[in-house]
């Protein structure tokens, strides 16, 4: 298990890293954590470009957070996303997943296995 770490330096301006549990840092430009990190790296995988808005980023980090959560137990019931700038970090909610859910399943047919009936 590891963690992401994200900042910025004067010299090397944004920086994301990657630290296991050894103390192994890795740098790069994304990266997923947790138990459910593979079912993040499905979306991401498909729909990360290098050129999205912040806006896109945003809604594409939600996406790939609610996949986790939706495949995976552990991962909660919440999206907390940040965007780490220059000035500092900004705060960008703390989501319920269940309107999301609903919301990606109806606007772009995800999740296509799930039905509202009982």
């Amino acid at each position: 298990m590891g963690t992401m770490l994200a900042g910025m330096t004067p010299q090397e301006g944004p920086a994301l890293y990657y630290i296991d549990s050894d103390g192994t840092r890795l740098p790069g430009n994304l990266f997923c954590v947790g138990s459910g990190q593979t079912f993040a790296y499905g979306v991401l995988d498909a729909e990360y470009k290098y050129d999205l808005t912040e806006e896109e980023a945003l809604n594409l980090g939600r996406r790939a957070i609610l996949a986790a959560m939706h495949r995976d137990a552990y991962s909660g019931g919440f999206i907390n996303l940040y965007h780490v700038k220059e000035e500092g970090w900004v705060h960008h909610g703390f989501d319920d997943m269940n309107p999301i859910f609903w919301d990606t399943k109806l606007q772009k047919g995800e999740f296509s296995n799930v039905t509202s009936a009982l």
